[in-house]
């Protein structure tokens, strides 16, 4: 009952920066945390970035000080504003967003996905 609208995705070289964005629509109040997922090719999905409604943060190691997660609540919202990109960070990147509020151990729902390439 949430759809995740994912943009922002494209090619940068590295060192550069890109912003993603994540819009929910639906029943937004069953979200308790949302955050941003990525896939690299042979390597298995992982958690980037996830932030709470009440702001507590979580980046993976590899991109703490380079990433930073924001949302906004009111505007059923949540950003990942990337900098610093290496090769390394050339991803599929998923939006996320938990089902906790309405059902707890509920299927979370996923954006579709936008390609960030960072070229050398």
């Amino acid at each position: 009952q949430v759809q995740l609208v994912e943009s922002g995705g494209g090619l940068v070289q590295a060192g550069g920066s890109l912003r993603l964005s994540c819009a929910a629509s639906g029943d937004t109040i069953c979200i308790s945390v949302m955050g941003w997922y990525r896939q690299a090719p042979g390597k298995e999905r992982e958690l980037v970035a996830s932030i709470s409604s009440g702001g507590r943060t979580n980046y993976a190691d590899s991109v703490k000080g380079r990433f930073t997660i924001s949302r906004d609540n009111a505007k059923n919202t949540v950003s990942l504003q990337m900098s610093s990109l290496k090769p390394e960070d050339t991803a599929v990147y998923y939006c996320h967003a938990d089902n906790y509020y309405c059902s707890h151990s509920g299927p979370p729902y996923w954006g579709q996905g936008t390609q960030v390439t960072v070229s050398s």
